[in-house]
């Protein structure tokens, strides 16, 4: 597909099954969703309707193999990531909450048994999921959680606790809650608690409608308006032995989920710059002000240019990172810098792109402004730029400065 912003050949970068992969997803994306996408955000409708079809295409956990996933590598995960946001991070954000964070979980962390039971029919849309781990007071430090499972031998585990800006959690039929738990009560459990500690943190995964579990939708936002975020809270929510996820126990647990999370972002961001630079370059060869169009003028053309070259800059990163991953040589600081990096870059190519717009970059008619305000949480979720900035200052000098 010819693309005017690509201005390094990058589909040479690409095997053809990566391209044909990513033209699949990018004609299903302009099809059936860029038309739509501008009302859905302005109602703040979430277009649950499209679940079974990025399933029938094997966008759900794309990045896991078996137990009924996709299989496919990460450039691919992250091209159908950049594609989905190309039409609106909040898209993008509903896939990654179901294979990055909840399906992530489960298959990292869960039994076999788990596996098999959930996956299989998250990766079809027949199930959906929720990855509950920030609190109101424990964002950037998820050790800080209060959020607490205890053990009791005839009921199972007993939760208590809160979380907040939870995707699709009002709506998922299971969802992973991290909780803090003694190692006293895993024993008792018959499982091997990590040594020296007296507690430790454990996912759990809370069916829907447990008594006790109340999710509710955060309303009136100005971001992030075509997917959903709730407020959780856990009042002596029981749910059965079986359901810890007990593979992994201690903070490293979750934090594997948020890092692939984070890796399908270094690359989605990337979509919502270029949908911006495309339309902005499409409107200024149509927008004529002193007798000719807008792109004839030179600052028009350095904004267009600069846009481009911070455009193509991060699809080498996310590339680049995207190979070392399917080669397993990642070093989990590369996701952080292509989080943080290209998060950056795409909102400054989105609030750039909207000033070519005019007073017209205001409305819903024209995508820049959408985008940018839905980067603003792009920007804060899963690692603030001060968290990542901490991860790749300590990689960099060898000390920690997070307190």
């Amino acid at each position: 597909m010819s693309d005017a912003s690509d201005l390094i050949d990058f589909d040479s970068l690409l095997s053809q099954d990566e391209t044909a992969w990513r033209d699949g997803v990018r004609e299903f994306v302009e099809a059936e969703i860029k038309p739509r996408v501008g009302q859905w955000y302005e109602d703040a409708y979430v277009p649950l309707e499209l679940i079974p079809e990025f399933a029938k295409r094997g966008m759900i956990g794309a990045h896991l193999s078996g137990y009924g996933c996709p299989g496919r590598s990460a450039v691919d995960y992250g091209l159908a990531m950049l594609e989905v946001e190309a039409a609106d991070s909040g898209l993008r954000t509903i896939l990654s909450v179901l294979g990055s964070l909840a399906m992530t979980a489960i298959y990292k962390h869960g039994s076999e048994e788990q596996k098999r039971e959930y996956l299989p029919r998250m990766a079809a849309g027949e199930l959906l999921g929720a990855f509950g781990l920030t609190e109101p007071r424990a964002g950037s430090d998820p050790a800080s959680m209060t959020t607490r499972a205890a053990y009791s031998p005839k009921a199972g585990w007993v939760l208590n606790g809160e979380k907040r800006w939870i995707g699709l959690a009002h709506l998922a039929d299971i969802t992973v809650i991290w909780a803090k738990v003694s190692t006293a009560d895993l024993e008792a459990a018959g499982f091997d608690a990590p040594q020296g500690r007296e507690e430790t943190i454990a996912g759990f995964l809370v069916p829907k409608g447990t008594p006790g579990f109340t999710a509710t939708p955060i309303e009136k936002k100005l971001s992030m308006r075509v997917s959903t975020q709730s407020h959780i809270t856990l009042v002596d929510a029981t749910v059965p032995h079986a359901n810890i996820l007990p593979a992994t126990f201690g903070l490293k647990a979750p934090l594997t989920c948020l890092n692939e999370a984070r890796y399908g972002i270094g690359w989605g961001v990337l979509g919502a710059a270029r949908d911006s630079l495309e339309q902005a370059l499409a409107y200024a060869g149509e927008r004529t002000q002193f007798g000719r169009p807008i792109t004839g003028f030179q600052l028009t053309q350095k904004k267009l240019v600069d846009m481009a070259a911070g455009l193509n800059q991060g699809y080498l990163l996310a590339l680049h990172v995207g190979r070392h991953k399917d080669a397993d040589t990642l070093d989990i600081s590369q996701i952080s810098l292509a989080k943080l990096q290209n998060t950056r870059t795409a909102i400054d190519i989105c609030r750039e792109a909207r000033t070519i717009f005019g007073g017209n970059g205001i409305i819903h008619d024209y995508s820049p402004i959408r985008h940018a305000a839905n980067l603003e949480s792009v920007r804060t979720y899963e690692g603030t730029d001060e968290m990542h900035t901490l991860i790749l200052g300590q990689k960099m000098t060898g000390i920690s400065a997070f307190s």
